[in-house]
C-alpha cells in the first residue's frame, strides 16, 4: 500500500530527523554561547551561500532520481531503475567537482559581495562538502525511489554527529585566535559529515545490491534506455524543482545582502549588523527549523507514494496519500508554530542563557514572528511534493518566486524603518511564506487532487487550542510557584505535549486507522485503548 509505504517512510525519516535536530541543537547553542551572535553572524553568511550551492548542485536530483526510480519500479522495470542511478551518479560527480572548484577560487568574492567579509574562512572550510554531499544525494534518491527510508535516515545521522563533534572541536580549539577562524572551524564539520555520511551510505548500497541483482533477474519487464533519454528526462524534472528549492537559500541570501546594505543606511556599523543577523539567523531562525525536520519527512515521502498511485491511475489512493500527509504537517506544524509563539523569549533565555537578557528579548521578539510562518512553511513543504509527484513541477517554481518577490520588496521597505530594522526581515519572511501556500493549495486544487483543508486541519485546530491553554496556565503557575522561568518553560513544553498528545486522539485527529500505518502502530494502538 502507498499510504502505508508513505507514513511508515515518513515516520523513520521523522525519527533520525529528530536524534539530527536534536544534534544540531547541541552543536547551534553551544556554539552560539561560545562564539556569540557576531561570531554566528561570520559562519551563517557562509553557510547560507553553500545551502544555495548546495541546492543547485543536489536538490532536485534525489527527487528526480526517486520518481524515476519509483516509476520504473511500478513498472517492474528493475533493470531501468537501476540504470537511472548509474547515469545520475556520474552526473552529480561532475556537478560536485564544478562547484566545489568554484568556491574555492572566487570565495572571498562571494563573501564581500554580501558585506560579510569576515566569512572568507568559513566559506573555504565548507569546499569539501560541496564535493561529497552531491555523490551522497545519488544514494539517497535511489533509496527514495524504492522507499527503503533506512539508509538516508543513518547517513543523515552519520552526517549529522560528525557535523556536530568535528564542528565543536574546531570551534573550540581555535577561539583563541579570533572569531572568524573559530567560524570556519565550526563550519568545517559539515564537510566531516558528508564524507562520513557518503562512506556509510555507499557500504548500505553494496549490502543491499545482492537484493537489487535478485530483482533485476526475477522481472521479464526490464529494459534499458538510452542515456541521452535518461539525463533529458532527470533535467526535466530537476530543474524545476532546483529552481523552486534555490528560492528558500535564496532568500536567505537576498535577506542577509539587505539587512546589511538597509541597517547599515540607518546608522548601524558592520559589527553591529554581524551581531543583529546572528541573532535572526543564529537564534531564531535555528528554532524555527526544528519542526521542519519532521515536515520534510513527510514531504520526502509523499513523493515516491503519489509518484506510485498517479503513476498507477489510483486516483482514491491518490487523493487519501496527498490529504494524509497534509494532516500530518499541519499536525507538526501548528503546535509548534503556537508553542514557539507563546514561550519565545523564555526559549531562547533557556537555550542561549549566555547572551544576556537584552538579546533574550530581541531574539525572542524575532523568534514571534517566524513562528507564525511554521505553519505555512510546514504545508507549503508537503503541497510543494504534491505538486512535483503529478508533473506539475512548475507550478511551486512560479509560487515560491513570487513570495521571493513579495519577500524582497517587504525586506527592503520593512528593514530600512528604524523602529522595525532587522524584525522586518522576518515579517516579509513569514508574509512570503502565507503567500505561497496559498497559490500551492490552488494549483494542486487544479488537478485531480482534492485538499480538503477545513477537514484536514479543524481537529488539529481545537487540539492546538486546548494546547495553547494549557502553555499559559501550567507556565503561569509553575513560575510563580517554583520562582524559576526555566523550569517553568521545560514544564509548560512537556506538560503541553502530552495534553496535545492526547487531544489528538481524543478529537481524532488521528485515529485507529492512522496508527496501523506506522511502525508498531498495533502495540501504540493498544496502549492508546488503555
Amino acid at each position: 500500500m502507498s499510504k502505508e509505504n508513505f507514513v511508515k517512510g515518513a515516520a523513520i525519516l521523522s525519527i533520525a530527523g529528530l536524534l539530527v535536530k536534536i544534534l544540531g541543537a547541541v552543536y547551534r547553542i553551544p556554539l552560539t554561547n561560545l562564539i556569540g551572535t557576531e561570531g554566528i553572524g561570520y559562519y551563517q553568511p557562509a553557510y547560507n551561500i553553500y545551502n544555495l550551492l548546495l541546492v543547485v548542485s543536489l536538490s532536485g536530483f534525489p527527487t528526480a532520481i526517486a520518481k524515476m526510480v519509483s516509476e520504473r519500479r511500478a513498472l517492474n522495470n528493475y533493470e531501468g531503475a537501476y540504470q537511472v542511478y548509474k547515469v545520475s551518479r556520474w552526473g552529480l560527480f561532475l556537478i560536485g567537482l564544478i562547484s566545489s572548484v568554484f568556491v574555492l577560487i572566487f570565495a572571498r568574492d562571494l563573501v564581500t559581495l554580501q558585506g560579510y567579509p569576515g566569512s572568507y574562512y568559513s566559506m573555504l572550510a565548507l569546499v569539501p562538502a560541496l564535493f561529497t554531499v552531491p555523490l551522497l544525494s545519488a544514494y539517497r534518491g535511489f533509496f527514495m525511489g524504492t522507499q527503503n527510508m533506512t539508509p538516508i535516515a543513518l547517513s543523515q545521522l552519520i552526517e549529522q554527529v560528525f557535523r556536530v563533534v568535528v564542528g565543536l572541536y574546531l570551534a573550540y580549539a581555535l577561539v583563541g585566535r579570533g572569531l572568524e577562524e573559530a567560524a570556519a572551524g565550526a563550519t568545517f564539520g559539515a564537510s566531516a559529515g558528508g564524507v562520513a555520511a557518503l562512506i556509510l551510505i555507499y557500504i548500505m548500497f553494496l549490502f543491499n545490491r545482492k537484493a537489487m541483482k535478485k530483482e533485476i533477474l526475477s522481472s521479464s519487464q526490464n529494459k534499458t534506455e538510452p542515456v541521452w533519454y535518461i539525463v533529458k528526462n532527470l533535467l526535466y524534472i530537476a530543474i524545476p524543482i532546483t529552481i523552486g528549492a534555490s528560492i528558500a537559500p535564496l532568500m536567505g541570501i537576498m535577506d542577509q545582502n539587505i539587512v546589511s546594505n538597509r541597517l547599515a543606511a540607518i546608522g548601524y556599523t558592520s559589527v553591529e549588523i554581524a551581531d543583529m543577523f546572528g541573532e535572526l539567523s543564529g537564534t531564531a531562525q535555528t528554532l524555527i527549523n526544528f519542526p521542519q525536520v519532521f515536515s520534510t519527512a513527510v514531504a520526502m515521502s509523499l513523493v515516491p507514494a503519489i509518484t506510485e498511485a498517479y503513476t498507477r491511475k489510483h486516483i482514491k489512493r491518490l487523493n487519501e496519500t496527498a490529504n494524509a500527509g497534509v494532516k500530518l504537517s499541519l499536525i507538526i506544524g501548528i503546535p509548534c508554530g503556537i508553542g514557539l509563539f507563546m514561550l519565545a523569549e523564555p526559549i531562547i533565555a533557556l537555550l542561549y542563557s549566555s547572551i544576556g537578557p537584552e538579546k533574550h528579548a530581541s531574539s525572542g521578539a524575532l523568534l514571534e514572528i517566524l513562528s507564525i510562518g511554521v505553519i505555512f512553511l510546514t504545508v507549503v513543504q508537503a503541497f510543494t511534493a504534491i505538486l512535483q509527484s503529478v508533473n506539475k513541477q512548475f507550478h511551486p517554481v512560479k509560487n515560491l518566486a513570487i513570495g521571493l518577490v513579495i519577500k524582497v520588496v517587504l525586506s527592503y521597505i520593512l528593514i530600512g524603518i528604524p523602529n522595525i530594522n532587522i524584525k522586518g526581515a522576518a515579517i516579509s519572511t513569514t508574509v512570503a511564506y502565507f503567500a505561497v501556500a496559498i497559490l500551492n493549495l490552488y494549483d494542486i486544487n487544479k488537478t485531480q487532487i482534492k485538499i480538503n483543508i477545513i477537514k484536514v486541519s479543524s481537529r488539529t485546530l481545537l487540539s492546538s487550542a486546548v494546547m495553547a491553554v494549557t502553555v499559559k496556565i501550567s507556565f503561569t503557575f509553575i513560575n510563580a510557584a517554583l520562582g524559576s522561568q526555566n523550569l517553568a518553560t521545560l514544564g509548560s513544553i512537556s506538560l503541553a505535549a502530552i495534553v496535545y498528545g492526547i487531544c489528538l486522539f481524543l478529537t481524532g485527529a488521528i485515529t485507529k486507522e492512522d496508527l496501523e500505518l506506522i511502525p508498531k502502530g498495533e502495540k501504540l494502538k493498544k496502549f492508546v485503548r488503555k
